[in-house]
């Protein structure tokens, strides 16, 4: 279903105004590995106060507040490049296991990070931090989707 919707994506106008434009698919590309970086970075340093290893003379909400606007700021950029990113290549995207375990992991990331601030533990941290680290790998291996997840790739080996 997602492929076969996928394929009608791709032969879209859209579509293909992205794929001859392969310089923007690079910026898109580019904008989306910053905004990740801005997340990953803002969310360890979160962790990281939990845990009690920096700006413990700060309150986590003072650190939580100080944050936050970068975690949503560049979560709202993240989804609308990879919006972009998906329309580019559809049939990629969908078929990649890596994709689609991003995306269930950034759920997770998401409601790991509303329950950091609700209630913080060290668990909870450790946990965002290596879902974070996952959701940065699985976004590399989408490009090799193949290789990685073998017979798992969605659009067969």
């Amino acid at each position: 279903m997602f492929l076969d919707f996928a394929t009608w994506l791709g032969g879209t106008a859209l579509s293909v105004a992205f794929q001859s434009h392969t310089w923007l698919i690079a910026l898109l590309q580019s904008i989306h590995i910053l905004a990740i970086g801005v997340i990953f970075t803002s969310m360890v340093i979160v962790a990281l106060r939990v845990l009690g290893k920096v700006r413990s003379d700060e309150t986590l909400d003072v650190v939580w507040a100080r944050f936050s606007p970068l975690i949503w700021g560049s979560l709202a950029v993240l989804a609308a490049t990879g919006l972009f990113l998906a329309v580019g290549e559809p049939v990629r995207e969908a078929s990649a296991l890596s994709f689609w375990l991003k995306m269930l992991l950034i759920v997770a990331a998401i409601a790991g990070a509303l329950m950091l601030k609700r209630r913080p533990s060290h668990g909870l941290a450790w946990a965002m931090i290596l879902v974070w680290l996952f959701i940065i790998f699985l976004g590399r291996a989408i490009a090799y989707d193949v290789e990685v997840w073998g017979s798992w790739h969605l659009g067969g080996a």
